[in-house]
């Protein structure tokens, strides 16, 4: 990661940016200033994510994808013109993502990752990698190259109004501030020769902490026959086990549920919940028929929830200022709320570990 030591302000960057280094500190935004970006997926998504790294002020943000832009992408993809419609997506993005801060250096990459299957250093190059609308065999390779290599990994996808964002940062510093009751004497002009009262006063102070974080590998193979495990899946709402059916049917289908397909898109997305569930003995209630009426396209409002707390998220992790989600953010549009699923160290199917208690869940 960029060091904050690394790279002065100028007196215009000082200016641009005062409100944010009133709010989280020169140091931080001297990080930021420092820290190189790369959005993977210039969807609807992407462009939420890169509308708020480009505008918190990084050196550079790289935007990738080899697709070309659609009408579909107008319905949430605000960097594209209906002039560039037909021109590659990244590149059709360039300019007003460019025009959002011209302090930071934006670039595009017109190819899909499979370019650089056999160059695993164009990920070294970033601090960040974020990787949105691909496979998760896809996935789990950059995050392979990520961990290898130190740079902090997250993905994220938007299925209609249900999104989700997973992040690896391996071992991740960071400073927090806490709130602690400190002692001090008070004196007394009325009893000058006697032992001063202690009384308690809230202070705060920074706190220097580190997280360590699991791989996306490990989440994949999570043992789901352990009975701790199982009754925890129980406990949440279908929001994990849908991101799991969704990326599925995305491996299998090399595409995305579409609403010119939707009611045989539906009955794949209920085939492969029912074999997923029946698999983990979890009742196939758990993932009601109406979780997969919501899930075609991408829409707008979800793009900016989820967008906007990844890009938060990234924001943190770049500046080192305040705890990250440790370590998977899920928008369920059936309840309209944010959770975060914590994911510690979990065995693997072939893991011989003592049942522990692997999933943390708080609301956000």
């Amino acid at each position: 990661m960029v060091e904050g030591n690394r790279i002065e302000l100028t007196e215009d960057e000082a200016e641009l940016y005062d409100r944010q280094i009133r709010l989280w500190g020169l140091e931080s935004q001297k990080r930021l200033r420092a820290a190189k970006v790369l959005v993977i997926g210039m969807s609807g998504l992407g462009a939420e994510v890169t509308k708020n790294i480009v505008l918190a002020g990084v050196k550079s943000l790289t935007m990738m994808d080899g697709s070309v832009a659609t009408k579909e992408d107008l319905c949430s993809q605000f960097f594209i013109p209906h002039s560039e419609l037909g021109k590659n997506r990244a590149e059709a993005s360039v300019e007003r993502a460019q025009q959002l801060n011209p302090m930071v250096e934006v670039k595009a990459v017109p190819h899909y990752p499979e370019k650089f299957a056999d160059e695993p250093d164009f990920y070294t190059k970033f601090d960040i990698v974020c990787a949105t609308r691909l496979d998760l065999p896809t996935y789990l390779k950059i995050n392979t190259i990520c961990r290898n290599a130190n740079v902090k990994f997250f993905c994220a996808d938007v299925f209609g109004t249900f999104g989700y964002h997973f992040s690896d940062l391996q071992n991740h510093e960071y400073a927090e501030e806490e709130t602690k009751q400190i002692a001090k004497p008070v004196l007394s002009s009325h009893t000058p020769n006697k032992r001063a009262k202690m009384e308690k006063e809230a202070v705060k102070v920074t706190v220097k902490k580190t997280d360590k974080f699991v791989p996306l590998q490990a989440v994949v193979d999570m043992d789901w026959k352990n009975e701790e495990n199982k009754k925890k899946l129980n406990e949440m709402d279908s929001s994990f086990i849908l991101s799991m059916i969704l990326l599925s049917f995305r491996s299998k289908q090399k595409r995305d549920p579409s609403p010119a397909t939707r009611e045989e898109d539906i009955k794949l997305l209920q085939s492969i919940r029912d074999e997923f569930l029946t698999d983990k003995s979890v009742p196939l209630e758990k993932v009601p028929d109406e979780c997969f009426r919501t899930v075609f396209a991408e829409v707008s409002p979800s793009c900016a929830v989820v967008g906007g707390v990844l890009a938060q998220e990234i924001i943190k992790v770049v500046s080192q200022k305040g705890a990250p989600h440790n370590n998977l953010f899920l928008f369920n549009p059936l309840s309209s709320c944010g959770t975060v699923v914590s994911l510690g160290n979990i065995p693997s199917q072939n893991s011989k570990q003592e049942p522990v208690d692997l999933i943390d869940l708080d609301d956000d």
